[in-house]
């Protein structure tokens, strides 16, 4: 999901990747963090001015007066003078080698991965390190010269931060730190990415949908769809809208039904995108499957368009989960028929 999230991560600089066997997700880390490293060495290390004072013989930036006079006593030859310097020691990189150090000192990091990072982080000699507990990740800020920092900071906030490890009885787990709401953005992010990638031809994106009215548009919400393909030569559209849970259904008066206020956001954005009642427009709920074996995979017809409730298994093989979502668009691309 992250390789698809993020989507500056390239396909051809990572592809060794994939194909290798990670016996937990650290070492898996580490070797993206290592290939990811080595990468941005290779662009070029972000670079910041950071201020420093030095005693030196001829001037360069701004004299401190008072550490001058204080030098004066001892070395009439000499000015303290403060200025700044163009330096690697930037946050990012500071970041960057303190994950590093972690992952090399971890048991769970296989030696070809740790070997990667030592030699990565052989060009970090003047970045200084962080206290992990201390670092802010709200000060982060990625704008189009350290863009390709970003996967960089999400792997070093998934091994510092998010992935809280515990032990218990010997073995190493990952504790339950990531919040829903955090896990519902990555999986739409992950839904509309994927779709970009293999069906551009449907021209995948997170759409605005319009409101479907002749009246005053004041305090109307806007509409934003997850994820919209459109098939220019049928006119067909489907919408999807992803949803992360703990649990799918929810129950009303002892029965058990779909989520009320997601059907009813699916319908809306349907029958708004849908302005001549055409019927070409379907809508897709599609939900990360849980352990509920009460939900089944249903299609509605509600006034004239098709509506699917689905959940995607994400404990699948990845080539499972490809299969899932293929079949989504194979079945949304069949003739219509009217039931």
């Amino acid at each position: 999901m992250l390789s698809y999230a993020y989507q500056n991560l390239k396909r051809e600089n990572y592809e060794k990747i994939a194909t290798e066997t990670f016996d937990n997700a650290l070492d898996l880390f580490a070797t993206i963090l290592a290939t990811g490293i080595t990468l941005q060495l290779k662009r070029g290390l972000t670079r910041e001015y950071i201020e420093n004072q030095d005693y030196l013989s001829t001037l360069r930036g701004k004299i401190d007066l008072r550490e001058s006079m204080k030098l004066k006593v001892y070395e009439g030859r000499r000015l303290a003078c403060r200025f700044d310097e163009l330096s690697e020691n930037h946050y990012m990189n500071q970041i960057l080698k303190t994950t590093a150090l972690y992952l090399i000192n971890e048991s769970d990091v296989q030696r070809i991965s740790k070997n990667m990072l030592k030699k990565a982080i052989l060009f970090f000699s003047n970045v200084s390190t962080l206290e992990p507990s201390a670092i802010n990740w709200r000060a982060l800020h990625f704008h189009r010269n350290n863009a390709s920092y970003r996967l960089l900071m999400g792997i070093c906030y998934l091994v510092l931060h998010e992935l809280l490890l515990t032990t218990d009885d010997g073995k190493r787990k990952l504790a339950t730190f990531v919040d829903d709401q955090q896990m519902s953005r990555l999986y739409e992010k992950f839904i509309l990415e994927y779709y970009k990638r293999h069906f551009p031809q449907y021209h995948p994106s997170a759409r605005e949908i319009k409101w479907n009215t002749t009246g005053t548009m004041d305090f109307l919400p806007n509409m934003y769809s997850d994820c919209m393909l459109v098939d220019v030569k049928s006119g067909k559209k489907l919408i999807i809208d992803a949803k992360y849970y703990g649990q799918i259904l929810q129950t009303q008066y002892e029965n058990d039904t779909i989520r009320s206020n997601n059907l009813y956001q699916i319908f809306a954005y349907v029958k708004n995108e849908d302005k001549g009642s055409t019927g070409l427009v379907d809508g897709l709920l599609l939900y990360a499957k849980t352990d509920e074996k009460r939900f089944q995979n249903i299609k509605y017809n509600l006034s004239g368009n098709h509506v699917g409730i689905k959940a995607l298994d994400l404990s699948k093989d990845f080539s499972e989960i490809k299969n899932q979502l293929n079949s989504f668009v194979i079945e949304w691309l069949k003739p219509i028929t009217h039931q």
